[in-house]
C-alpha cells in the first residue's frame, strides 16, 4: 500500500456541467411509449411523476453539456472531487502488468455515488413547489442519498425499501430514518399495487419492481409529491456523470488513459456516470476504450435478456421502456447485492449494447465476495456488494494481461464502501453464502408477461 497513489482535483477543477451522452450518440435511444396509447410520451407527459426540469433533461438528445445550477454545485463541494486511486497493492496481489485505478464515490459522506443525483432532484423537485417526494430502494444506498437530500431541501421523503434488503441491512433504515425519511418494506399494505402483490404472493420478498410501483402510486395520489429515481432514467446518468467527467482530469494527472472502464450494474445509474464522459471520446474522436458492465449471474438482463418495451415496475405503472429485460415480474434471488437486483437496464444503456458499444459480463455472487475481501485485504478499503461486481470484472481482465503479457489501464468505479453490509461479509466467511442461477425457462416465462409494443 506504500505505492498506493491518490489523483484529486482542486475544488475550482471540479466539473461545473453534466455531459449527456444521448446528444453525441450515433442512435438514439427510442422514446419511452404510453402503455395504453402506445405512443412516444414527451416531457410533459412525464412531469406529473416526475420534477419537471428532469423530465426535460429525460428527453433532451441536443445538447451535450447542461449547466449544474449553482445551489447543487454548492452542496456538490461539500464531498467533491472523489479521489482517483492506482491500486498498486491490488496489482501485485494478482501479479499482472495492468495498471488498476479506481474512482472511489464511497468517501462521500452517504458512502456512495447516489448523492450525485439525489441533490438535483430534490433542489428541481422544490424549485417547482414540491412538498414530498418519494421512492424505491434495494440496499438503501439510493434511499439514504435521497432521505439526506430531502432534509437539505426541507422536503419530506418517503422511501419504500424492498424487504429482503432491509431485513439484510437493517442499519440503511436507520439512516434513512435519522435523516427524516419514512421507511416502510416492499411489498406492503399500504398501496393498492403492494396489496395487490401481497395477495398473489403471500412470502414475496420483494423487488425494486414492487418498491417502485409503490412509489410511483404514493406519487400520484399524494398532492405536491413528486416522484424521484436513483438508476434506470436518463437523466439519473446526466447527473452522475461528474463523476467520470472528474476521472478524466484525474487520469491525465496521472498521465495515462483507460483502455477499459468497469462499473457494476443494475439499472446504470454509477455505469454510465463513469462511462459515458470517456465513450463520447470513442464517438467523437475515434478512442478504442472498452466498456464493460457488470451485473449479478442471478440477474442477467444484459447477458440473457431480451431488448423489449417493458415496465419498469412489477404493478405497471410506469410508462413503457425500450430496454434489455428479464421481465417486469421477475423475482429475483435474494443476493446481498441488493442495488443490482432489477429486472431491466436503463434506455441508454440498452441501445449503447444493440450498438455493440459496450458489453455485459455476469458475476457469481461468490466470485464477487472473493473479489470484495481480495481488495479489502490490499486497498484497505471494504467495498459494498454491489461495488464487488466491478472489482471481481477488473481482476477478470487483469489476469487476462497477466497471461497477454499486455500492460493495459483499467479503471473501475468503486460506487459505494461496504461498512453496514458486515453481515454478508460474514455470511461468507462462515461459508453461508450460494450462487444463484438462472434458468432459461424461468426467463423464457417471465418474458411472456412482457407487454407487446
Amino acid at each position: 500500500m506504500s505505492k498506493q497513489k491518490k489523483f484529486i482535483l482542486q475544488e475550482s477543477e471540479i466539473p461545473t456541467q453534466w455531459y449527456n451522452i444521448q446528444a453525441d450518440m450515433p442512435n438514439k435511444p427510442l422514446p419511452p411509449i404510453h402503455p395504453a396509447t402506445r405512443q412516444p410520451l414527451g416531457w410533459e407527459d412525464l412531469a406529473h411523476i416526475f420534477p419537471t426540469e428532469c423530465c426535460k433533461q429525460e428527453l433532451d438528445t441536443e445538447h451535450a453539456w447542461i449547466d449544474i445550477p449553482e445551489e447543487v454545485l454548492d452542496k456538490y463541494k461539500y464531498y467533491r472531487a472523489t479521489p482517483l486511486v492506482r491500486a498498486y497493492a491490488l496489482e501485485e496481489a494478482i501479479d499482472t502488468p495492468a495498471h488498476i485505478y479506481f474512482k472511489n464515490e464511497s468517501t462521500n459522506p452517504l458512502g456512495s455515488h447516489k448523492i450525485n443525483s439525489a441533490l438535483p432532484q430534490c433542489y428541481y423537485a422544490k424549485q417547482e413547489g414540491t412538498t414530498n417526494v418519494t421512492t424505491e430502494t434495494g440496499a438503501g444506498q439510493w434511499g439514504a442519498a435521497l432521505s439526506y437530500a430531502a432534509s437539505v431541501f426541507g422536503l419530506e421523503a418517503a422511501v419504500y425499501q424492498v424487504k429482503i434488503s432491509m431485513q439484510q441491512k437493517p442499519y440503511r433504515s436507520s439512516i434513512m430514518r435519522t435523516f427524516g425519511a419514512a421507511v416502510t418494506g416492499s411489498p406492503s399494505m399500504s398501496t393498492r399495487a403492494g396489496k395487490d402483490i401481497i395477495t398473489k404472493d403471500p412470502t414475496h420478498t420483494g423487488s425494486l419492481g414492487t418498491a417502485i410501483s409503490e412509489a410511483v402510486e404514493l406519487a400520484t395520489t399524494t398532492p405536491h409529491c413528486k416522484y424521484t429515481l436513483g438508476s434506470v432514467l436518463n437523466h439519473v446518468g446526466l447527473h452522475q456523470s461528474i463523476i467520470g467527467l472528474e476521472a478524466e482530469k484525474q487520469m491525465a494527472m496521472a498521465g495515462e488513459y483507460p483502455d477499459m472502464v468497469i462499473a457494476c450494474f443494475g439499472g446504470g445509474s454509477n455505469f454510465g456516470g463513469i462511462a459515458f464522459p470517456f465513450m463520447r471520446h470513442n464517438i467523437l474522436d475515434g478512442k478504442t476504450t472498452e466498456f464493460i458492465a457488470a451485473e449479478p449471474e442471478s440477474c442477467p438482463k444484459l447477458t440473457r435478456g431480451k431488448f423489449e418495451y417493458d415496465f419498469g415496475d412489477e404493478a405497471g405503472y410506469t410508462p413503457l421502456l425500450p430496454m434489455f429485460t428479464i421481465g417486469h415480474n421477475f423475482k429475483p434471488a435474494n443476493i446481498h447485492a441488493g442495488g443490482l437486483r432489477y429486472h431491466g437496464a436503463g434506455m441508454i444503456v440498452s441501445q449503447l449494447i444493440k450498438d455493440k458499444m459496450m458489453r455485459g459480463v455476469d458475476i457469481p455472487q461468490l466470485e464477487t465476495f472473493e473479489a470484495g475481501i481480495l481488495f479489502a485485504r490490499t486497498e484497505g478499503i471494504i467495498p459494498a456488494p454491489e461495488s464487488s461486481h466491478a472489482i471481481a470484472a477488473a481482476i477478470r481482465e487483469a489476469k487476462k494481461c497477466k497471461e497477454t503479457g499486455e500492460e493495459k489501464v483499467i479503471l473501475f468505479n468503486l460506487s459505494g464502501h461496504g461498512l453496514i453490509d458486515m453481515t454478508a461479509y460474514d455470511q461468507f466467511i462462515n461459508g453461508d453464502l450460494n450462487n444463484y442461477q438462472v434458468s432459461d425457462e424461468e426467463i423464457a416465462r417471465n418474458l411472456q408477461d412482457v407487454p407487446k409494443a
